[in-house]
């Protein structure tokens, strides 16, 4: 922790419990988010966490007395007391805990909520609380996450179903009101996705870009085909509109991008050789 905890209340080492508690009160009211309406918001939020992180370790004789002796909080030369109190492994799940607004600032290290101790101290009527829920995440496959899937779970020892919706993509997060789930996508070896839209390699061979022809190319639902113009050279790019994924809470699609490569053989027979020394020779 770079932070010093002393500088953050703006005390010394030597300040009281009393001394303590009245410079956290000063700062907390100075720095409250609903309170400091001038100056960046942000900014207001990091320091009034700061100061709560060190009220809360400050204010404790235990946790003073190991700050003061080691310079933080759970660094001990037996290794972090504290490590793995908030995350574990249930069924398919991995969990943490966090406040909805936002993460955990202080890692695995529980420091409590600094609007607790601030509703403690002053009273309520500085803004909502976030309410605080198990966050879970469970892996899926790439094609249920395009077209949605339901999926039988255990949540605190019991069973439940729980519906995914189409569209959604590595890191999407769903409030189930008692819990936030973190969608994790796995890669598929075919298709690539940036957002709805859908990235596809296809390899022609040689002559299919030069005389044209129909192929066809897979998309996400089906097979469909498309139309190689003569002439095509690698690395040109198709567009095949509405192909893509579903939009997340949405009846639109995005689109299927297929980038084309041109097939260069390894072995040749004789008569292609041939062909190929021909074309060579009219500079081709």
């Amino acid at each position: 922790m770079s932070a010093n905890y002393y500088d953050t209340l703006g005390v010394t080492k030597e300040a009281t419990d009393a001394e303590i508690k009245s410079a956290y009160r000063r700062e907390a009211l100075k720095w409250h988010p609903d309170r400091h309406t001038s100056g960046d918001k942000t900014e207001a939020e990091k320091r009034f966490k700061e100061i709560n992180e060190a009220y809360q370790v400050l204010s404790d004789p235990q946790k003073k007395s190991q700050y003061d002796q080691f310079g933080s909080v759970g660094s001990t030369a037996s290794g972090n007391p504290f490590s793995g109190g908030f995350s574990g492994q249930q069924g398919p799940f991995t969990y943490t805990y966090t406040n909805q607004g936002g993460a955990n600032p202080f890692g695995n290290f529980d420091f409590g909520d600094p609007f607790d101790i601030f509703e403690t101290f002053f009273g309520g009527g500085f803004g909502r609380r976030s309410p605080r829920l198990p966050q879970y995440s469970i892996q899926i496959e790439f094609m249920d996450a395009i077209e949605g899937v339901e999926k039988e779970v255990k949540i605190e020892g019991k069973k439940r179903k729980i519906k995914i919706p189409r569209g959604v993509e590595d890191g999407t997060r769903i409030n189930f009101k008692d819990f936030i789930l973190t969608i994790k996508v796995k890669p598929d070896k075919l298709f690539k996705r940036d957002g709805a839209d859908i990235y596809l390699n296809l390899n022609i061979p040689y002559s299919l870009a030069v005389f044209g022809g129909n192929i066809e190319v897979p998309t996400v639902r089906k097979e469909v085909k498309i139309k190689i113009r003569p002439g095509t050279q690698p690395g040109s790019m198709l567009r095949l509109k509405g192909e893509g994924t579903p939009i997340l809470n949405s009846r639109s699609y995005g689109d299927q991008y297929i980038k084309i490569n041109i097939e260069v053989p390894e072995h040749l027979s004789r008569s292609q050789r041939q062909a190929i020394e021909d074309l060579k020779s009219e500079g081709l």
